[in-house]
Protein backbone atom coordinates (compact mmCIF):
# COMPACT_ATOMS: atom_id res chain seq x y z
CA UNK A 1 0.00 0.00 0.00
CA UNK A 2 0.86 3.68 -0.76
CA UNK A 3 1.42 6.19 1.69
CA UNK A 4 0.37 10.31 1.37
CA UNK A 5 -0.10 13.51 2.94
CA UNK A 6 -1.79 16.52 1.46
CA UNK A 7 -1.45 20.15 3.08
CA UNK A 8 -3.60 23.15 3.21
CA UNK A 9 -2.87 26.14 5.44
CA UNK A 10 -0.20 29.68 5.16
CA UNK A 11 1.97 28.61 2.30
CA UNK A 12 5.42 26.22 3.93
CA UNK A 13 8.24 25.08 2.31
CA UNK A 14 7.25 21.35 1.03
CA UNK A 15 10.06 19.62 3.05
CA UNK A 16 8.60 20.56 6.63
CA UNK A 17 6.21 18.00 6.21
CA UNK A 18 8.11 15.66 3.66
CA UNK A 19 10.99 15.49 5.30
CA UNK A 20 11.62 16.95 8.50
CA UNK A 21 8.71 15.52 10.87
CA UNK A 22 10.10 12.36 12.70
CA UNK A 23 7.94 9.91 10.80
CA UNK A 24 7.94 12.71 7.42
CA UNK A 25 6.64 11.28 4.34
CA UNK A 26 10.45 9.97 3.36
CA UNK A 27 10.79 8.14 6.53
CA UNK A 28 7.60 6.59 5.47
CA UNK A 29 8.93 5.32 2.45
CA UNK A 30 11.94 3.39 4.30
CA UNK A 31 9.68 2.22 7.56
CA UNK A 32 5.65 2.64 7.00
CA UNK A 33 4.03 1.65 10.29
CA UNK A 34 0.46 1.23 9.38
CA UNK A 35 0.56 -0.45 5.99
CA UNK A 36 0.81 -4.02 4.54
CA UNK A 37 4.27 -3.14 2.98
CA UNK A 38 6.74 -1.26 5.12
CA UNK A 39 8.73 0.04 2.10
CA UNK A 40 7.31 2.26 -0.50
CA UNK A 41 10.43 2.37 -3.19
CA UNK A 42 8.22 2.29 -6.62
CA UNK A 43 8.05 6.09 -7.47
CA UNK A 44 6.91 9.16 -5.63
CA UNK A 45 5.31 12.44 -6.47
CA UNK A 46 4.27 15.95 -5.88
CA UNK A 47 2.06 18.50 -6.37
CA UNK A 48 1.90 21.95 -5.46
CA UNK A 49 -0.71 24.48 -6.12
CA UNK A 50 0.80 28.76 -6.51
CA UNK A 51 -0.76 31.59 -7.91
CA UNK A 52 -1.33 30.50 -11.21
CA UNK A 53 -4.60 28.14 -12.17
CA UNK A 54 -3.25 24.69 -12.74
CA UNK A 55 -0.77 22.82 -10.19
CA UNK A 56 2.72 22.33 -10.43
CA UNK A 57 3.79 18.61 -10.25
CA UNK A 58 7.13 16.30 -9.91
CA UNK A 59 7.29 12.65 -10.48
CA UNK A 60 10.20 10.20 -10.74
CA UNK A 61 10.25 6.35 -10.11
CA UNK A 62 13.63 6.30 -7.66
CA UNK A 63 12.59 5.30 -3.92
CA UNK A 64 12.13 9.17 -2.33
CA UNK A 65 14.65 8.68 0.24
CA UNK A 66 17.44 8.41 -2.07
CA UNK A 67 16.37 11.39 -4.95
CA UNK A 68 18.63 14.27 -4.60
CA UNK A 69 16.20 16.28 -6.64
CA UNK A 70 13.47 15.64 -4.26
CA UNK A 71 15.34 16.52 -1.57
CA UNK A 72 16.07 20.32 -3.26
CA UNK A 73 12.77 21.09 -4.48
CA UNK A 74 11.17 20.33 -1.24
CA UNK A 75 13.39 22.79 0.46
CA UNK A 76 12.65 25.61 -2.19
CA UNK A 77 9.04 25.90 -2.79
CA UNK A 78 7.03 27.13 -1.05
CA UNK A 79 3.26 26.55 -1.51
CA UNK A 80 -0.54 26.96 0.66
CA UNK A 81 -1.42 23.91 -0.74
CA UNK A 82 -0.02 20.73 -1.75
CA UNK A 83 -0.54 16.91 -2.15
CA UNK A 84 2.81 14.04 -1.78
CA UNK A 85 2.42 10.44 -2.88
CA UNK A 86 5.09 7.30 -2.20
CA UNK A 87 4.32 4.42 -4.31
CA UNK A 88 3.99 0.54 -3.74
CA UNK A 89 2.64 -0.95 -6.99
CA UNK A 90 -0.31 -3.43 -6.14
CA UNK A 91 0.95 -4.39 -10.27
CA UNK A 92 1.50 -1.66 -12.48
CA UNK A 93 4.82 -1.09 -13.71
CA UNK A 94 7.31 1.60 -12.26
CA UNK A 95 6.77 4.39 -14.49
CA UNK A 96 6.68 8.52 -14.27
CA UNK A 97 3.22 8.11 -15.73
CA UNK A 98 1.78 5.30 -12.94
CA UNK A 99 3.09 7.99 -10.21
CA UNK A 100 0.76 10.29 -8.00
CA UNK A 101 -0.68 13.01 -8.06
CA UNK A 102 -2.41 12.52 -11.49
CA UNK A 103 -3.54 15.84 -12.77
CA UNK A 104 -6.28 17.39 -14.92
CA UNK A 105 -6.85 20.95 -15.60
CA UNK A 106 -7.09 22.20 -12.23
CA UNK A 107 -7.57 18.95 -10.09
CA UNK A 108 -5.19 16.63 -8.15
CA UNK A 109 -6.17 12.82 -7.18
CA UNK A 110 -4.03 10.18 -5.08
CA UNK A 111 -4.69 7.24 -4.54
CA UNK A 112 -3.97 4.50 -1.81
CA UNK A 113 -5.27 0.48 -1.95
CA UNK A 114 -6.40 -1.06 -4.92
CA UNK A 115 -8.94 -2.29 -6.89
CA UNK A 116 -9.27 -5.92 -6.50
CA UNK A 117 -8.30 -8.64 -9.06
CA UNK A 118 -8.14 -5.19 -11.63
CA UNK A 119 -7.40 -6.81 -14.32
CA UNK A 120 -10.69 -8.51 -14.41
CA UNK A 121 -12.69 -5.09 -14.77
CA UNK A 122 -10.01 -2.93 -16.01
CA UNK A 123 -12.08 -3.34 -19.60
CA UNK A 124 -15.26 -2.59 -18.89
CA UNK A 125 -14.34 0.25 -16.20
CA UNK A 126 -12.33 1.56 -19.39
CA UNK A 127 -15.42 1.19 -21.12
CA UNK A 128 -17.57 4.01 -19.62
CA UNK A 129 -15.10 6.47 -20.54
CA UNK A 130 -16.19 9.12 -22.76
CA UNK A 131 -13.20 9.49 -25.85
CA UNK A 132 -12.48 12.70 -24.61
CA UNK A 133 -11.09 11.59 -20.74
CA UNK A 134 -10.04 7.90 -22.67
CA UNK A 135 -7.65 10.04 -24.25
CA UNK A 136 -6.28 11.48 -21.31
CA UNK A 137 -5.25 8.36 -19.76
CA UNK A 138 -1.45 7.85 -19.53
CA UNK A 139 -0.58 5.14 -17.22
CA UNK A 140 -1.90 2.05 -16.23
CA UNK A 141 -2.96 2.30 -12.60
CA UNK A 142 -6.30 1.56 -11.21
CA UNK A 143 -5.62 4.90 -9.28
CA UNK A 144 -5.61 6.83 -12.77
CA UNK A 145 -8.99 5.00 -13.99
CA UNK A 146 -10.77 6.09 -10.75
CA UNK A 147 -9.76 9.82 -11.29
CA UNK A 148 -11.03 9.81 -15.01
CA UNK A 149 -14.21 7.69 -13.58
CA UNK A 150 -14.71 10.60 -11.12
CA UNK A 151 -14.24 12.84 -13.80
CA UNK A 152 -16.60 10.92 -15.96
CA UNK A 153 -19.48 10.93 -12.91
CA UNK A 154 -19.21 14.94 -12.74
CA UNK A 155 -16.26 15.78 -9.98
CA UNK A 156 -16.36 19.27 -11.43
CA UNK A 157 -19.78 19.98 -10.76
CA UNK A 158 -20.70 18.19 -8.26
CA UNK A 159 -18.05 15.97 -6.36
CA UNK A 160 -19.69 14.15 -3.42
CA UNK A 161 -21.70 12.54 -6.08
CA UNK A 162 -19.14 11.64 -8.30
CA UNK A 163 -17.13 9.94 -5.90
CA UNK A 164 -20.64 7.59 -4.64
CA UNK A 165 -21.11 7.03 -8.23
CA UNK A 166 -17.86 6.04 -8.95
CA UNK A 167 -17.41 3.56 -5.95
CA UNK A 168 -20.74 1.92 -6.79
CA UNK A 169 -19.15 1.99 -10.82
CA UNK A 170 -16.58 -0.37 -9.44
CA UNK A 171 -18.03 -2.47 -6.85
CA UNK A 172 -20.79 -3.17 -9.76
CA UNK A 173 -17.73 -4.27 -11.99
CA UNK A 174 -16.51 -6.47 -9.82
CA UNK A 175 -19.68 -8.19 -8.67
CA UNK A 176 -20.44 -8.55 -12.78
CA UNK A 177 -16.90 -10.57 -12.50
CA UNK A 178 -17.96 -12.43 -9.29
CA UNK A 179 -15.05 -11.15 -7.38
CA UNK A 180 -14.97 -11.58 -3.33
CA UNK A 181 -11.41 -10.00 -2.14
CA UNK A 182 -12.99 -6.01 -1.26
CA UNK A 183 -11.74 -2.65 -3.14
CA UNK A 184 -10.22 -0.42 -0.87
CA UNK A 185 -9.12 3.23 -1.52
CA UNK A 186 -8.39 6.10 0.43
CA UNK A 187 -8.45 8.85 -1.83
CA UNK A 188 -7.61 12.99 -1.60
CA UNK A 189 -8.91 15.10 -4.37
CA UNK A 190 -8.65 18.89 -5.09
CA UNK A 191 -9.93 21.74 -7.24
CA UNK A 192 -7.00 24.15 -5.34
CA UNK A 193 -9.69 25.57 -3.17
CA UNK A 194 -10.66 22.19 -1.63
CA UNK A 195 -9.86 18.88 -0.24
CA UNK A 196 -12.10 15.59 -0.43
CA UNK A 197 -10.63 12.60 1.20
CA UNK A 198 -12.48 9.32 0.55
CA UNK A 199 -11.91 6.38 3.23
CA UNK A 200 -13.55 3.31 2.07
CA UNK A 201 -13.51 -0.22 1.57
CA UNK A 202 -16.19 -2.76 0.55
CA UNK A 203 -15.11 -4.69 2.70
CA UNK A 204 -13.44 -4.92 6.42
CA UNK A 205 -11.18 -2.05 7.32
CA UNK A 206 -9.94 0.32 4.65
CA UNK A 207 -6.94 2.02 5.25
CA UNK A 208 -5.86 4.53 7.42
CA UNK A 209 -6.21 8.64 7.07
CA UNK A 210 -5.30 10.66 10.15
CA UNK A 211 -6.19 14.57 10.27
CA UNK A 212 -4.86 16.99 12.22
CA UNK A 213 -5.83 20.96 12.39
CA UNK A 214 -3.11 23.01 14.10
CA UNK A 215 -4.50 27.18 13.55
CA UNK A 216 -5.75 27.77 10.33
CA UNK A 217 -3.48 24.74 8.83
CA UNK A 218 -4.75 21.22 8.04
CA UNK A 219 -2.83 18.05 7.42
CA UNK A 220 -3.64 14.76 6.02
CA UNK A 221 -1.47 11.90 5.84
CA UNK A 222 -1.78 7.59 5.55
CA UNK A 223 -0.38 7.69 9.13
CA UNK A 224 0.16 10.65 11.94
CA UNK A 225 4.10 12.90 10.84
CA UNK A 226 4.43 12.68 14.62
CA UNK A 227 3.78 11.42 18.14
CA UNK A 228 3.23 14.54 19.73
CA UNK A 229 0.21 16.01 17.09
CA UNK A 230 -3.01 15.95 17.76
CA UNK A 231 -4.07 13.36 14.84
CA UNK A 232 -7.45 12.10 14.48
CA UNK A 233 -8.33 8.83 12.17
CA UNK A 234 -10.83 10.22 9.87
CA UNK A 235 -14.14 7.19 10.05
CA UNK A 236 -14.15 5.13 7.48
CA UNK A 237 -16.64 4.97 5.09
CA UNK A 238 -16.76 8.54 4.52
CA UNK A 239 -16.13 11.70 2.40
CA UNK A 240 -14.45 14.34 4.33
CA UNK A 241 -15.03 18.11 2.62
CA UNK A 242 -12.56 20.69 3.98
CA UNK A 243 -12.93 24.04 2.74
CA UNK A 244 -11.12 26.63 4.50
CA UNK A 245 -11.52 25.63 7.91
CA UNK A 246 -14.52 24.22 7.87
CA UNK A 247 -14.73 20.16 7.67
CA UNK A 248 -17.54 18.43 7.13
CA UNK A 249 -17.98 14.56 7.28
CA UNK A 250 -20.47 12.51 4.50
CA UNK A 251 -21.61 8.94 4.59
CA UNK A 252 -20.71 7.10 1.77
CA UNK A 253 -23.30 4.26 1.80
Amino acid sequence: MCRWLAYQGEPIYLDELVYKPEHSLVHQSLEARKAVTRVNADGFGLGWYTERSTPGQFHEVLPAWGDENLRSLAHHIRSHRFMAHVRSSTGASVSRSNCHPFIFENWMFLHNGQIACFEQVKFALERLLPESLYVQKRGTTDSELLFLLMLKNGLQDDALSAIRRTLAEVNHAMSDKTICEPFKASICISDGEQFWVVRYSSAGEPPTVFIEQKGQAIILASEPLDAAGNWQKIAPQTVTHIHHQQIDSHSID
